[in-house]
This record gives C-alpha cells, sequence and structure tokens, in this order.
C-alpha cells in the first residue's frame, strides 16, 4: 500500500453480467458501481481512499493473504494464514435464481481452516461517487443502508452483531476451524429492497460457481496456452452487459496512464474499434450466443447514429456520454478524475472498417443479415466513400488536430472490400460496387503514395510522417496486405524496432495533444505476437508470448499499461482489448483449429 491506495496489480474482479467488484489482494472491495458497471459508485476508495468508500473484511490479527479463482469460474477465494489459523473467504456478485430476491447481490463466505482467527468487516457505502449523503438505519432484521432511491441491506450471519454509526456498519467475530459465516450486501434501486434468507445466498453462491464452470468448459481453444484464453475470455464474459450485449472496454474509469498525470478515461463503454476482435474472439472460442447477442447490439447501436458513427456507445446503446469531472482525489493522487468520454464525438473514421468487418466475419461463420441490414451496411460504405478523404482522431482517441492516420485509411479500405465481398455473395445491394472498388482503389494509392516511407521502409503513422504506430501492426491482422508481404514483415519489424521494450510495445511515442508520457500499451504486444505468427515466424512469436503471460498478476488479468522498467500496471483494469488480443493472438497459432 502506498499513500492508501494498493497496486492496480494487486486487484482482481468479480461480477455477474451487469456490475463488477474490484477487489484488492487483501479481500477489500474498492470499487463497486450499481445497478450496473456504469452507473455511479457505491464503493470508490479506489479513486479516493478517505472518501470512497469500501467492504473491508480481514483478520484482526497479522495475515498473510494468498488468492485465486476457484478453477473456471469468476468466483474469488482469499485465503488468510494467521499465527492462530487460517480462514478463507470466497468472494461473488451471485447469478440470480428462480425465486423472489435482490436484483443484485454480492456473497462472501467465511470458512475456518484451521485453528481460531478473530475476524473483523466494515461497509462504508458513498453513492454516486461519494456525491450523495448516505443515511444508514439500524433496521430490523438488518442494517439498511439508503441514498434517494438506491438502497443496501447488510445481512449477516454468524459474522458477529452488526453496529451502526453515520457512515458505516461494522462487525466482529471469530471463525474456529470447521465454522461458517456469511455475509452479503443486498442491492435495491427505485424498488423494494428484499433481504435474503441464509441458505438463498449459500445456494445462489453455489450455482453461481457451477454457472461459471460450465461456461469456461464450453470454450473451444486447447492449444498451449488454454490457462491463459480460459482467464482472458472469463474476464471478458465479466466485461459482457447482459442485457444488451453490449461488451465494456474496462470495469473501471479514471485509472491513470501515468501516476500523478492527467490521463485518465473512462473506460466503461463499448467501442466500436473492439468489435471485430470481440466477435472473431467469441466464434473462435465458440460462445456462438454471446457473439450474436454482440452483433446485433452493436448493429442496434450504430443505426441510431446512421450513417455516422460514433467511436463508443454507452452499454444501453446509446451515446450520450459527456465528460464530467468528480470531486475525488484520484488513485495516488492522479487527477482528474472523470466520468463520461470526450471522445464519443470524435470522428474516428476506423470504425467503419471494424464495424463493416466484424459483420463480414458474422456473415462468412454462416449467420444470416437480413435485407434492412444489408442496406445499411451499403449506406456505411458509401458513407467512407465520401469521409475517408477527411483527417481524423484516429484509433487512439488523439486529441490533438486531426491527422491523415494511416491505420484509419486503411481502415477505410477494409470497409469497402468487405462491404464488396458482401455485396458479390449476395448480402449487401450491388448498385454501388463499382463506386466501391474506384474508391478503395484511391485509398490504396494514398496509404502506399503518402503514409509509406521508403527509407525507413515502413509504413508511418500518418501521411508526411517518419513515426511509426503500434496499429500499423493491424495491417497484417486485418489483411490489408497479406501478412507474408514483404511491405508488411518490414513494417512489423519497424515498430518492434522504434516502439519496444523488450516483449511489450508503445502504442506510439509522438504528440497526441496531452501532457506527460505513459506506459507501454499491452494490447499492442500481443499485436504483435499475432502479427509475427501469421508472417510465418511462430517460433519468435512462441517466445514473445511465453514472455507476455507472466506480466499478467496473480490471478492473470491484464490492466491496459504497464510500466516498461517495472511492470506496474497502469490504466484502467481489467482491459478487456488486452485480453481480446491475447485470445487472437493464441488463436493465430491454430487457424481454424481454435
Amino acid at each position: 500500500m502506498r499513500g492508501g491506495y494498493a497496486p492496480i496489480r494487486d486487484y482482481a474482479v468479480i461480477g455477474d453480467g451487469r456490475a463488477v467488484a474490484v477487489v484488492r489482494r487483501d479481500a477489500t472491495i474498492d470499487w463497486l458501481c450499481l445497478p450496473n458497471l456504469d452507473s455511479g459508485s457505491v464503493f470508490a476508495a479506489l479513486l479516493d481512499s478517505e472518501r470512497g468508500g469500501a467492504f473491508e473484511l480481514a483478520p484482526t490479527i497479522p495475515c498473510r493473504a494468498e488468492r485465486r479463482y476457484l478453477p473456471g469460474t469468476n468466483v474469488l477465494e482469499t485465503t488468510f494464514r494467521t499465527d492462530a489459523g487460517a480462514v478463507r473467504v470466497t468472494d461473488a456478485l451471485t447469478l440470480p435464481d428462480a425465486r423472489l430476491g435482490p436484483f443484485r447481490e454480492l456473497a462472501r463466505r467465511i470458512e475456518g481452516l484451521a485453528g481460531r482467527v478473530p475476524m473483523r468487516w466494515r461497509i462504508e457505502p458513498r453513492f454516486d461517487y461519494g456525491r450523495a449523503a448516505t443515511r444508514i438505519e439500524a433496521r430490523r432484521p438488518f442494517p439498511v443502508a439508503l441514498s434517494h432511491g438506491d438502497a443496501l441491506g447488510v445481512c449477516a450471519w454468524d459474522a458477529g452483531a452488526s453496529r451502526c454509526d453515520a457512515s458505516s456498519v461494522t462487525g466482529d467475530f471469530e471463525v474456529a476451524e470447521g465454522g461458517r459465516a456469511l455475509l452479503a450486501v443486498a442491492a435495491a434501486r427505485g424498488e423494494p429492497l428484499v433481504f435474503p434468507g441464509r441458505a438463498e445466498v449459500d445456494a445462489r453462491l453455489d450455482t453461481t460457481v457451477e454457472f461459471w464452470r460450465g461456461w469456461s468448459s464450453g470454450l473451444t481453444y486447447q492449444g498451449p496456452w488454454r490457462d491463459a484464453v480460459v482467464r482472458s475470455a472469463l474476464a471478458l464474459k465479466l466485461l459482457v452487459f447482459s442485457p444488451s450485449g453490449a461488451i465494456a472496454a474496462a470495469s473501471t474509469t479514471s485509472l491513470p496512464e501515468r501516476i500523478g498525470g492527467d490521463r485518465n478515461w473512462d473506460y466503461r463503454f463499448s467501442w466500436l474499434r473492439d468489435s471485430s476482435f470481440t466477435l472473431e474472439a467469441l466464434l473462435q472460442l465458440g460462445r456462438h450466443t454471446e457473439a450474436a447477442a454482440f452483433f446485433w447490439w452493436f448493429m442496434h447501436a450504430t443505426r441510431l447514429t446512421h450513417p455516422r458513427l460514433h467511436p463508443l456507445y454507452r452499454l444501453d446503446g446509446g451515446v450520450y456520454a459527456p465528460e464530467l469531472t468528480l470531486p475525488l482525489a484520484g488513485y495516488r493522487d492522479s487527477k482528474p478524475v472523470r466520468i463520461g468520454n470526450g471522445a464519443s464525438g470524435q470522428l474516428q473514421l476506423d470504425t467503419f472498417g471494424n464495424v463493416l468487418d466484424t459483420a463480414f466475419g458474422y456473415a462468412s461463420r454462416g449467420f444470416r443479415i437480413d435485407r434492412d441490414t444489408g442496406k445499411e451496411l451499403a449506406r456505411l460504405a458509401d458513407f467512407v466513400c465520401r469521409a475517408w478523404r477527411e483527417p481524423d482522431r484516429g484509433i487512439w482517441e488523439v486529441r490533438m488536430a486531426s491527422r491523415h492516420f494511416t491505420h484509419s485509411k486503411a481502415m477505410c479500405w477494409i470497409a469497402l472490400d468487405r462491404a464488396i465481398r458482401m455485396a458479390e455473395a449476395g448480402m449487401l445491394p450491388v448498385r454501388r460496387i463499382e463506386d466501391w472498388k474506384g474508391e478503395a482503389a484511391h485509398i490504396r494509392t494514398f496509404i502506399d503514395e503518402r503514409c509509406w516511407s521508403a527509407s525507413k521502409q515502413t509504413y508511418v503513422r500518418f501521411a508526411g510522417s517518419d513515426e511509426v504506430d503500434a496499429s500499423l501492426l493491424l495491417l497484417p491482422i486485418m489483411r490489408y496486405g497479406p501478412p507474408t508481404d514483404p511491405r508488411m514483415r518490414s513494417t512489423t519489424q519497424a515498430v518492434r524496432r522504434e516502439l519496444g521494450r523488450g516483449p511489450l510495445v508503445y502504442r506510439y511515442l509522438g504528440e497526441d495533444g496531452l501532457r506527460g508520457g505513459e506506459g507501454v500499451f499491452l494490447c499492442c504486444s500481443f499485436w504483435l505476437v499475432e502479427a509475427l505468427a501469421l508472417a510465418e515466424r511462430r517460433d519468435e512469436a512462441a517466445q514473445l508470448m511465453d514472455a507476455l503471460l507472466p506480466l499478467a498478476n496473480d490471478v492473470g488479468l491484464y490492466a491496459e499499461e504497464m510500466s516498461p522498467d517495472t511492470h506496474e500496471f497502469l490504466g484502467n483494469f481489467p482491459q478487456g482489448l488486452v485480453h481480446l488480443a491475447l485470445i487472437s493472438a493464441a488463436a493465430a497459432f491454430h487457424g481454424n483449429d481454435a
């Protein structure tokens, strides 16, 4: 701990398909938004250790903590070992059963393993990122925390008598070998709060374990990195917002890309840039239900803004995401703490390529695209024909003046290429196909003449630049050109040479309109693995993969970025795009067998 903050690497996550809790190595829950992962927080000590609120549960004597996920699940198990004995805490956001119960439930089972261990718990709720007044009432049978339409019931069985003050609910108890206690937080918003029974909570916790085991056992990847792929798939499943099928980029906001800096963004949205990777990963893993749900979610969301695409959408499909600053201290004094994301209004031309590539991949796997959807996709291709010559903010959402980013232009070519191929297969109207072919040729000429450096033998970050950018690794991955093409290979080498730091890769080193620097962007390292594997440099790619996997934290999760020197995690956590890139890299070694 430093200044009341644990390293980001010390966190794990649990979730139920709507909310995600971030759990410290010592079993303290420092982040939880309710009722959904993009709602206001109830616990936000992650971003303000004094005022944010948390749920603490630990021995009252010196202890050593170790943890793991129960195999094949998103249920977390923390074991405390003390001189007096040992105790195990099992944490889950439980999944609903057929009976009437709270619509959100956090369950914490405490089991004595040896000796007798004194324990203490403390729940300090702070609704709406600490902005809303909280009232705690000592009701029967359990205390309740209230704020406007929100209510939390604090349920305790064999966990000591609950004590209430103005800001918290606490309890002390002792657990002996073979003993068991149970804590649960039952949540409601705008509806009656229902207190669960102990047997119901216990049963839901067991059922939740079985659900996750059944879900992960159906994953079809059988390659050498199965453990990492399964954990990545489970992490992604936690980020799926089950009511809509959207997938959040991360479960947190404002974890800094540089400690003490202001590169702190809200990632609790679904980005179109991730759509191709998401659909392909789900299909590669055999998760067709989630793939179909995600595809139709983003088709519905984008329909609302046609033909203009926003870079990101709310989990309910909306686009209103004003960027606001919260009065919180920030993780290790990294300010500002933001909610919303100003990038939502940017022009990012790469999104069109991602959407049309996703549709192409979906249809190529035998899924049906109806006539109306085909017409909508054709209108997107028409828009690309009109807009590709414009500068944009690019995949990295820079906050400087727009540029003619090479990756954006290549993704415009991808958009038209996929539209042409779907039209030729009868999925899209063919009336504009010749126009699409003509504009695709113009785009390729622009890229090859203005975005290629003959002296460096590489594509560059943007037209007229001499920098490289890790997004160029996506050109062979997305098949802008054959991965074994000399230009693709030399570009991959240039990215590794100029942006690589050991196995890690910066996304770029040039200007982006923001102060200060950032860490290495972890998804780029896995993109490098995939680009090497596709270029038939599999031994080299496998060595890089083997170097990257141990850089995950102890429960197999990655943040957005990392310090290249200390391997300290930076940025929001867990980062979906990193885990998507890991899955895609692993699958690249096995083709259709993945």
